[in-house]
């Protein structure tokens, strides 16, 4: 097992070190920390808690991984928090385990980038190969979807979904549902569009986006209901599968309504 371990590093009694691992320089890793092979924590990273870290990820100096929510009703419950594999966590991130209210789980998942002091608070759940620009905030219980961005100084309100490929804009406040393929801004967030180019450079094709564009065109018209819209969407684009999935997203009980487009 090949491990360089810098010697200012404290690592307690108990924590499982996988192969080739790095710790730099002050690091402290808690005695029920696991970390996968190939981990780098660069200097000065804090991990405590019951917290698994994936393979190959690497966290960034001064980042607080692990340390108790930020939650009043916390009351010291054995939770977890999860990483999946080839994260990279950089300067002053924070991330804190789940609640016994929820799951006791907080857990992200891999190819993801969290930039410089983003938080993601207990009980959040995060897909694969999303990312967190400067400042963006998790509140408590919130879902992100795979590929999701979220802009810098953003902040996303409690129990809020985040569906796959969506987008939000730098410092907006997001208290609604955000579809799949979405695009939402504004300091109260409203629905924008799609996240046209996203789709693009992730290699949708053209039907594809027509598609989705025309259905989202649909789903946000003016006639009907919501739900009778989501219904006629889900009728005329049935054999869609990425449809279907923002007619799947939207048909979830949910704390909160979909983030819809400004009223003009």
């Amino acid at each position: 097992m090949t491990q360089n371990i810098h010697p200012t590093a404290i690592i307690e009694d108990g924590a499982q070190i996988g192969k080739n691992v790095y710790v730099g320089a002050y690091c402290t890793i808690g005695p029920r920390v696991v970390l996968g092979d190939n981990v780098h924590l660069r200097a000065h990273v804090h991990v405590e808690g019951i917290t698994i870290i994936g393979d190959g990820t690497e966290i960034y100096p001064f980042a607080s991984i692990g340390t108790p929510p930020q939650d009043l009703k916390y009351a010291g419950e054995e939770t977890v928090l999860e990483i999946g594999k080839n994260n990279k966590i950089r300067e002053h991130v924070t991330m804190n385990p789940g609640t016994v209210q929820d799951k006791g789980k907080t857990v992200i998942g891999d190819n993801c980038l969290f930039m410089m002091a983003s938080h993601v608070a207990h009980d959040c759940v995060i897909g694969n190969n999303v990312i967190l620009a400067n400042n963006a905030t998790l509140g408590g219980h919130v879902h992100v979807g795979d590929y999701a961005v979220l802009g810098g100084l953003s902040a996303v309100h409690q129990f809020v979904r985040i569906g796959s490929h969506a987008i939000i804009g730098g410092m907006s406040g997001v208290e609604n549902d955000v579809i799949p393929y979405g695009r939402v801004k504004g300091d109260r967030a409203f629905l924008a569009g799609l996240n046209l180019i996203g789709l693009e450079r992730r290699g949708f094709t053209k039907e594809d986006i027509r598609k989705l564009q025309r259905a989202f065109n649909q789903l946000f018209g003016n006639e009907g209901t919501l739900d009778q819209r989501i219904e006629s969407v889900s009728e005329d684009f049935s054999d869609d599968n990425l449809v279907m999935s923002i007619i799947g997203f939207a048909k979830e009980k949910t704390k909160f309504p979909l983030c819809q487009p400004r009223k003009k």
